[in-house]
């Protein structure tokens, strides 16, 4: 099995750290293809920049998509994801749905802890989306400014387990710990928080490959049908090709 694993944001270092956190937890017959955003933002981290990468995520499909078996997308508000659902007729999870998903099957409320006040309201809007407000205790963040990117897990590790404490007070029995600068860290925090914690890109990647293994076929009828043909300009060539196909390629799940 081939996982493509999309880093929407420009910054190597995290690919490589979502990357690591993923092959932890992989079964040894899923080959892991990570791939990272060569036009966009450092770190996604507002809504104009996920729907700017959402476009970036559906070429990168595109490219990829004659060699690859499942798509995980490895950024926080998953950019591109209904859309990649509607357009390919694959297996396409994304990071803040996963987590959710693979909360509420460990408890019966989740809370996200990230690293940055300002994305607190975007995690909520992941929620309301998703109709899983009566599960979700809220989004906790420590007041401090924004450090290196690849630096977070370390510089603001002590604030991180004092916020995962706090929303275990509030009541959340499950943690998601939310954004791709947070992969990995999860297993090194087991000891210091009292509450099951969620590391969203293995929770992707997990689901990716469990959907495989399902064979689900794509939908004929409703909202996920795959859209009419239609020509277009400017668009990445891979991508042209495939909004003006009507017919899914040989092999695909429908």
């Amino acid at each position: 099995m081939r996982l493509l694993l999309i880093n929407p944001n420009t910054t190597e270092a995290l690919t490589d750290r979502l990357a690591a956190a993923a092959a932890q937890v992989l079964p040894a017959d899923v080959t892991l293809l990570p791939t990272t955003a060569e036009a966009g933002f450092p770190y996604i981290s507002s809504r104009a920049e996920a729907q700017i990468a959402g476009a970036d995520v559906l070429a990168t499909i595109a490219r990829h998509r004659d060699d690859i078996d499942a798509v995980a997308i490895a950024a926080f508000g998953d950019p591109g994801l209904l859309a990649a659902r509607e357009l390919f007729d694959l297996p396409v999870t994304g990071m803040t749905e996963a987590a959710m998903v693979s909360a509420l099957m460990l408890g019966q409320k989740f809370a996200f802890v990230t690293f940055a006040a300002r994305l607190a309201p975007w995690y909520g809007e992941q929620v309301r989306q998703a109709e899983l407000g009566a599960r979700h205790a809220g989004v906790f963040t420590p007041d401090l400014p924004l450090g290196a990117i690849d630096r977070i897990d370390s510089d603001m590790r002590e604030p991180l387990i004092a916020e995962c404490r706090r929303a275990v007070a509030a009541g959340a029995d499950v943690l998601i710990l939310s954004g791709a600068p947070l992969a990995g860290m999860a297993a090194t925090l087991t000891d210091d928080i009292p509450a099951v914690l969620v590391d969203p890109v293995q929770a992707a990647v997990l689901q990716a490959a469990s959907l495989v293994r399902l064979a689900p076929r794509g939908a004929a009828a409703g909202s996920f049908a795959r859209p009419p043909a239609k020509q277009s300009t400017g668009l990445p060539a891979d991508l042209a090709r495939v909004i003006a196909d009507a017919d899914p390629p040989a092999g695909s799940r429908r």
